[in-house]
């Protein structure tokens, strides 16, 4: 399996391919190119670029992502995850600072790729997820809301809040026209799939209301009448100047876009191999996004990543295979190269029309609505990513949002780690001893047990600080079981040595009992404590160290100690 990890899929599945397969993956592939199409450039010209970008960013990432990548069937492209941080990044960066930084996201993603964290990132929380998923829906609800009711009026405010008021403002304006087209457009692409699955709806209600308002003559905002004449020749590969200036300012948005990358495209893998039975390889996933986003920066494109809903159409209609997606990209190619001019009189309103229906598919509002029902950590979760990516910026939720699932997580392992005292060492009643933990041992007197369960981490550390306060009276042993401990780390490492500090200070014997992980036998071992304690003090059951606590005591007699 080992000598797999950075196997292309493609290279796996060649062994065996048949002219059957082909002709399966050769449908598919056309139909999910033809699919691609219209999501292609309502998501370019949503993010703030042109069209044609949206085609290339599809062509060439596409490609790569399917030749290199580690799922048999994955469909890569750009996604609407993307539009709200690329449409920043041109705002403010402007298109060359795009390119940069999608490049930079390139090479962190083959780096993140390389150094196998592929399996980390499937263990972002699913709140996290939800929220800034939804947020996004949000965001690109309402960035439609313009071209969907053909207002009149300049350039829409970036701000959310500032957004909608500009919308109130120029609510007169609106275009009749346009609402009909985007309505048209919704309505055709739900309905049409009761009539067939072959041809995608959006692509009919594109060329259905693309058609009425071309014969029609009606006053809408067309492709062409907002961009001009579109060139969609397939460009030469080059870069912009980039400086260590340039890298620390784009690195940020970078490193947004390779995390979001990383946690789409493997998403999708996911759910492709709980539709086909297969299993991918996620890290070298994560190499063929970070390929596929340096070449779709080289040739002029914006970031891509996998795509669930076109790798799903892929695997509904036959795609078994790489070649289908790459299939997909050569028949985006050709469409781009030989129809392009004609999307030149797509109205807005129609592609407003595609990107709500994308808005609300990406929603997953019933898994929002779940989660406020939940835990109280996941709603906090929740609520924070999803009003920080609204409201502030997607980079901030999503660096708030872990910081903050990291905290709540750790408070609850925190709640899971206890310190007890199982014998007082004070007196040798028979009703000082907890038979159920310890056994029936007859426990000496001047020994004092303690167990830690649970983690002993720095988030639970101060429990065994605040345990070891209420010693007053010093013993002659100090047995610490610890058959229920099944990590440690440095803070708990410094605290098991600050208790053998006080021990030898007072003239008490440690003693370490069932140490069962070899984990934490490991940690011990390499901080040196295991040498300070004594071999001999570091036991692997309670038997042994109560055998041990009556050898120190008796030998202490015999010393008149």
């Amino acid at each position: 399996m080992n000598k797999n990890i950075f196997t292309p899929k493609l290279f796996t599945t060649l062994k065996g391919y048949t002219r059957q397969q082909f002709g399966k993956d050769l449908l598919a592939g056309v139909i999910v190119g033809i699919v691609a199409l219209p999501l292609a450039i309502a998501f370019a010209i949503a993010s703030g670029v042109t069209p044609e970008k949206g085609l290339i960013t599809a062509v060439v990432a596409g490609f790569i992502i399917s030749a290199l990548g580690g799922s048999k069937v994955q469909i890569g492209g750009p996604t609407g995850a993307f539009i709200v941080i690329v449409y920043g990044i041109v705002q403010e960066y402007g298109v060359d600072g795009l390119i940069i930084a999608t490049f930079l996201a390139g090479i962190l993603l083959m780096a993140m790729g390389f150094a196998r964290l592929g399996s980390i990132i499937k263990f972002i929380p699913h709140p996290l997820i939800v929220g800034f998923t939804t947020g996004i829906a949000l965001i690109i609800f309402s960035s439609q809301v313009k071209d969907f009711l053909g207002l009149q009026m300049g350039a829409t405010p970036a701000d959310f809040i500032q957004k909608w008021i500009a919308y109130g403002a120029h609510i007169a304006t609106i275009n009749i026209y346009s609402v009909f087209l985007a309505v048209g457009t919704i309505v055709i692409s739900l309905l049409w799939p009761r009539v067939t699955h072959k041809i995608p709806g959006s692509l009919v209600a594109i060329v259905v209301t693309t058609a009425v308002a071309y014969l029609a003559h009606l006053p809408v905002e067309t492709i062409g009448s907002k961009f001009g004449a579109l060139s969609f020749s397939f460009p030469r590969p080059g870069i912009p100047h980039i400086s260590l200036v340039v890298v620390q300012k784009m690195i940020r948005p970078a490193f947004t876009i390779a995390l979001l990358g990383g946690i789409e495209s493997l998403l999708s893998a996911v759910v492709a191999d709980g539709m086909t039975g297969g299993n991918h390889r996620s890290n070298m996933e994560l190499v063929a996004q970070g390929a596929a986003n340096i070449g779709s920066a080289l040739f002029g494109g914006i970031p891509a990543t996998g795509a669930i809903a076109r790798t799903a159409t892929n695997i509904r209609n036959g795609g078994r295979t790489p070649v289908a997606g790459m299939i997909h990209s050569i028949t985006l190619l050709l469409i781009m190269l030989f129809v392009g001019k004609w999307a030149a009189l797509i109205p807005m309103a129609t592609l407003s029309g595609i990107l709500v229906i994308v808005a609300y598919n990406m929603s997953e509002w019933r898994n929002f609505l779940s989660i406020t029902k939940g835990d109280r950590g996941d709603i906090a979760v929740l609520m924070a990513t999803f009003l920080l990516t609204v409201f502030v910026d997607l980079t901030v939720a999503i660096e708030i949002g872990m910081v903050l699932a990291v905290f709540l997580f750790m408070t609850k392992m925190t709640r899971f780690s206890s310190v007890k005292r199982l014998v007082t060492g004070i007196s040798d009643k028979e009703d000082e001893l907890n038979t159920e933990d310890i056994g029936n041992f007859k426990v000496p007197v001047g020994v004092d047990v303690y167990e830690i369960n649970g983690p002993l981490f720095f988030g639970a550390a101060y429990k065994f600080k605040d345990a070891m306060r209420v010693i007053e009276t010093p013993h002659r042993v100090l047995i610490i079981r610890m058959r229920n401990v099944p990590i440690i780390d440095a803070t708990g490492i410094r605290t098991l040595e600050d208790v053998e500090k006080e021990c030898h200070k007072l003239g008490t014997k440690l003693i370490l009992a069932e140490i069962s992980e070899d984990a934490v036998m490991n940690e011990l071992k390499k901080s040196r404590l295991l040498f300070k304690i004594g071999k001999a003090n570091v036991v692997p059951t309670m038997s042994d160290a109560i055998t041990r606590s009556n050898a120190i005591i008796e030998s202490a007699h015999n010393n008149g100690v």
